[in-house]
């Protein structure tokens, strides 16, 4: 018991970047929280934390003890919400992340689909366009959409998008129409990548693939910037068929270049719990599933 105490505290520290905090998160006294952390220390034999007046920071022993604790507290947890039934009804906290505009478009109905039919369930999104940690981040599904590492995380195949090239029919009619990826060389190209470099855009030309090394006129942090810029006609943007469907649809954007885009991206649903997953998780990559495969293979063939 005095284990589980004195990993609590620690977690419940290193969550909040402070004693007081986490003795308010546990509902005890900060000096019961320095005492259990105090008494871990001591018996690992190591510091965990570097203090000052101001700030609670990780050691490079502590950063290692934080991932291996939150996966013993959270089997901990599995087994109790096994014991108490939570792995034959939905219910407790589902955690979900997934890219900005896939997440705002897909995943956002989907929860709360889910969480009409189980009432019991309480979820949070956190749609961001970087790849997170889950066991860090406390996830308990993650959207992925390309080719995954390998990795020890259940894996559901859940649809696909592809890559297309776009521009407005205003800018296509000043500019002229690309014809092959080399054109591209002689166009305005909006890039959705931040100031990282000049971009490689690959396309498959005859059978192989082919890198184009563009110069970016723009290059902005976010796809709805560049988007935003193409619809304007202010240049070329590739994005993925998700994200640009709706513009497709209302004649606002045109593909261009679809004879060099034949790669489909698969979309995976990312859980870490296997067989052993509780009954929130299981249900909701049910459905995720389900709804993803028929709206995203539809926008793939786009």
């Amino acid at each position: 018991m005095d284990r589980f105490r004195e990993l609590s505290a620690f977690v419940a520290v290193a969550d909040e970047d402070a004693f007081n905090a986490a003795a308010r998160r546990l509902n005890v006294s900060p000096a019961a929280v320095t005492r259990l952390v105090t008494s871990l220390e001591a018996r690992l034999g190591v510091r965990l934390f570097t203090r000052t007046t101001r700030r609670v920071a990780l050691t490079e022993a502590g950063r290692r003890l934080r991932v291996d604790a939150g996966r013993v507290l959270a089997e901990l947890e599995e087994a109790e919400a096994s014991a108490a039934g939570a792995h034959e009804v939905p219910r407790g906290v589902l955690r979900v992340t997934a890219p900005v505009l896939f997440g705002q478009r897909f995943i956002a109905p989907i929860l709360r689909r889910y969480l009409d039919a189980y009432p019991a369930v309480t979820a949070g999104a956190l749609f961001v366009d970087r790849i997170v940690d889950m066991i860090d981040e406390g996830l308990d599904v993650a959207v992925r959409i390309g080719d995954l590492p390998d990795s020890s995380l259940t894996a559901i195949r859940a649809g696909a998008v592809r890559r297309v090239t776009v521009a407005a029919p205003d800018y296509l009619e000043r500019r002229g129409t690309p014809r092959r990826p080399d054109d591209l060389k002689d166009h305005r190209v909006v890039h959705p990548a931040g100031l990282s470099g000049n971009p490689d855009w690959e396309f498959s030309v005859a059978g192989r693939r082919q890198s184009v090394r563009l110069a970016p006129a723009l290059a902005v942090n976010t796809m709805i910037a560049a988007i935003d810029a193409t619809v304007a006609g202010w240049g070329v943007t590739r994005a993925l068929s998700y994200q640009v469907a709706d513009a497709i649809a209302a004649g606002e954007l045109v593909e261009i270049l679809s004879d060099f885009e034949d790669r489909a991206m698969p979309i995976h649903l990312l859980h870490s719990e296997g067989r052993r997953a509780a009954a929130k998780i299981r249900a909701f990559v049910d459905l995720a599933a389900t709804a993803l495969r028929r709206d995203t293979d539809r926008l793939a063939a786009l």
